[in-house]
């Protein structure tokens, strides 16, 4: 055999080795998921983000790769939730609030004093009509796996303090893009004006808008008290967050695969509700170290704001359809130990 035939043999022997190789490399190519959210890393929803990429990387073993994506550069919740339907964008976290032009049950969760504390809450959200209103998003192009908490809602603004609902009267108050929040706050008095949180920052430093209204975490995270001296601790709704997939994604998913997306989720839901719930619970004292003024809404004026939002429950209620309504009352009944 000629030394030219000879490497021509093994040349082509190379070549067949290296091809299963070449397709094996190509196998163990991660699987990139671009995870979006609205607040800035070093918030509440960006350590959940971190715990959430690094759970997926270490149960695939590196074969799935999350890139957490925070202060809405993938823009705002409304534009994310989009991207995600037509399969643009993996998945995302944002608010169930601006989920509600989209599946109308996710009104249920902007019931103004619909829970008393987080014990309810998340009875309610993890259980069958939690589940339930989650798995509608499913026929919209949308995979809920779980609730994370964004926490109960307070009020700030740069005019006066909320001592009684007379005194939301004429504030330019930014709302979420949602029509329960717009009709609740108009109803109380307020000028709401529905506005992407990405704009909120900007729009209050240039008194654009007076006032808006937040969990303390967000708050404070956020920076609000550099462009906002009062605030109202009114625990006027519970505000819930929610880890989303692209369906058209997720169905290209295997089974594996989607095990390893929805327990990492659960972890990271389980670690963001105990480190925002921590946060939330010191965070009053540091917002008043930045000389924010702040203030309680009494009992007797919180009762004449839900007195005032009748209509607005009715709202929800046909929202959301009559029989979920009673139930999530029947449920809460047992919850609190009623009959």
């Amino acid at each position: 055999m000629t030394f030219f035939r000879r490497t021509l043999i093994a040349a082509a022997t190379v070549a067949t080795l290296a091809a299963p190789f070449a397709a094996m490399s190509q196998d163990i190519k991660p699987r990139l998921i671009r995870f979006g959210y609205g607040l800035n890393e070093a918030s509440n929803q960006g350590r959940a983000a971190k715990v959430f990429a690094d759970a997926v990387d270490k149960a695939s073993g590196g074969k799935m790769k999350v890139r957490a994506i925070g202060a809405a550069a993938l823009g705002p919740d409304t534009q994310m939730q989009q991207a995600l339907i037509g399969g643009a964008q993996e998945m995302m976290v944002g608010s169930t609030a601006t989920l509600v032009g989209i599946t109308k049950e996710m009104a249920l969760w902007d019931t103004p004093f619909l829970f008393s504390n987080v014990k309810e809450a998340d009875a309610l959200l993890d259980g069958p009509i939690g589940e339930r209103i989650k798995t509608k998003l499913q026929d919209k192009g949308l995979v809920g796996l779980v609730y994370w908490e964004n926490g109960f809602r307070n009020l700030t603004n740069s005019k006066r303090p909320v001592n009684k609902v007379e005194d939301l009267d004429g504030i330019k108050l930014r709302v979420m893009q949602n029509n329960v929040f717009l009709t609740s706050f108009k109803t109380l008095g307020a000028n709401a004006i529905p506005m992407a949180f990405s704009e909120l920052f900007t729009a209050l430093e240039t008194n654009t808008v007076d006032g808006q209204e937040n969990p303390f975490n967000t708050i404070l995270s956020s920076k609000f008290y550099e462009v906002q001296k009062y605030l109202t601790v009114t625990n006027h709704v519970y505000s819930p967050w929610i880890v989303l997939v692209s369906k058209k994604w997720w169905d290209g998913l295997s089974k594996d695969e989607q095990k390893v997306l929805n327990d990492a989720a659960k972890l990271s839901r389980d670690y963001e509700r105990k480190d925002t719930r921590d946060e939330a619970s010191k965070a009053m004292a540091d917002l008043t170290a930045k000389g924010m003024q702040i203030n309680e809404l009494p009992r007797a004026e919180a009762d004449r704001m839900r007195n005032k939002l009748t209509r607005v429950y009715a709202q929800i209620a046909a929202e959301v359809g009559m029989d979920t309504w009673i139930e999530t009352q029947t449920q809460l009944l047992k919850i609190r130990g009623g009959k």
